[in-house]
């Protein structure tokens, strides 16, 4: 099978295509043929330096979390999947490729019915974040104020359309281009912050959600209403001492969730509400490019200037 591989950390050119042997299944495993994939904001980074995968060189050699397609087969013991069944879902890594294998009890779901493999693939990543932020952590309530920060990338677009399911009155923050965007997603009003900052404007709400890390608690405390919660997607030491800090305390808080390292079981359950949400119409997916497979370095380049509108998709086949 046909896969994007890398060896080296360094430039979008460190990604090649490459033959690579096709998986198979495990027992408890399904083999997706994969139709599409995504480039996130964190692939690139992982791409580009050591860290989280591997310091003197990748330990996965095949990047790609987000992915949609056809289960292929199955092993013996898997009960939840069939072959011919559509599906998409989550993994850390693999899916720059036109096969994987996950278990069966990893991050997947029947696909929403309504939409293409493009757009389904397109789904886990920013609203599988946004979620779990502003339903389980910030509480979001119908009649809420909510500000989020970065409205247009693929956390902020997905946080922008549920916090308008959820009831709340939602404010988007952006780039001049992407105003008139941001609101056709739901946003009841939006802020250029290129223009104007939204802590100085005597605003207050009941959730700031800063889905880029850009804005920091202290900068944001102002803009918080008495019982305000400050949701970010991108922890600091500072903001996890001021996590712990405010949660012993009434007033104002600050409240994280590592949502990528959730249990596999909560996923799907999200998986299979957010395909209840899109089937009926109440969020929509949104793409901003799309890319064969064989264009991968240049979708990387597109997305590490930080300027992508909700997501861009991978076409695989």
């Amino acid at each position: 099978m046909k896969a994007i591989v890398y060896t080296k950390f360094g430039p979008p050119d460190m990604l090649h295509l490459q033959d690579v042997e096709k998986p198979t299944p495990k027992d408890n495993e399904v083999l997706i043929k994969i139709y599409a994939t995504t480039v996130v904001k964190e692939d690139p980074d992982m791409r580009a330096s050591p860290g989280f995968n591997g310091f003197l060189k990748p330990r996965n050699p095949i990047l790609g979390q987000e992915l949609a397609g056809e289960i292929e087969s199955t092993g013996k013991d898997v009960t939840r999947f069939k072959p011919g069944d559509q599906v998409f879902g989550f993994d850390m890594f693999g899916a720059y490729a036109e096969y994987k294998c996950m278990p069966e009890n990893g991050a997947l779901a029947i696909k929403p019915a309504n939409i293409s493999y493009e757009e389904a693939a397109s789904v886990p990543n920013g609203a599988l974040t946004a979620l779990p932020f502003l339903r389980d952590k910030g509480k979001i309530q119908s009649g809420q104020t909510v500000l989020i920060y970065g409205a247009s990338g693929s956390v902020g677009a997905a946080a922008v359309q549920l916090a308008r399911y959820y009831g709340a009155e939602v404010t988007g923050v952006c780039s001049t281009a992407n105003l008139e965007w941001v609101k056709s997603l739901g946003a009841d009003r939006v802020i250029d912050y290129t223009q104007e900052d939204f802590t100085e404007n005597g605003q207050t709400y009941d959730i700031v959600f800063d889905t880029v890390g850009k804005r920091s608690f202290s900068e944001c405390k102002g803009s918080l209403t008495e019982a305000g919660i400050y949701l970010a997607t991108v922890p600091t030491p500072a903001m996890m001492f001021q996590a712990l800090w405010t949660a012993r305390r009434g007033g104002k808080k600050v409240r994280f969730v590592a949502a990528g390292l959730r249990p596999a079981r909560e996923k799907i359950k999200d998986l299979v509400f957010l395909t209840e949400l899109i089937e009926a119409g109440k969020i929509n997916p949104v793409i901003d490019r799309r890319y064969p497979l064989e264009q991968m370095a240049e979708a990387h380049r597109y997305v590490e200037k930080g300027h992508k509108k909700g997501n861009v998709v991978i076409t695989v086949e």
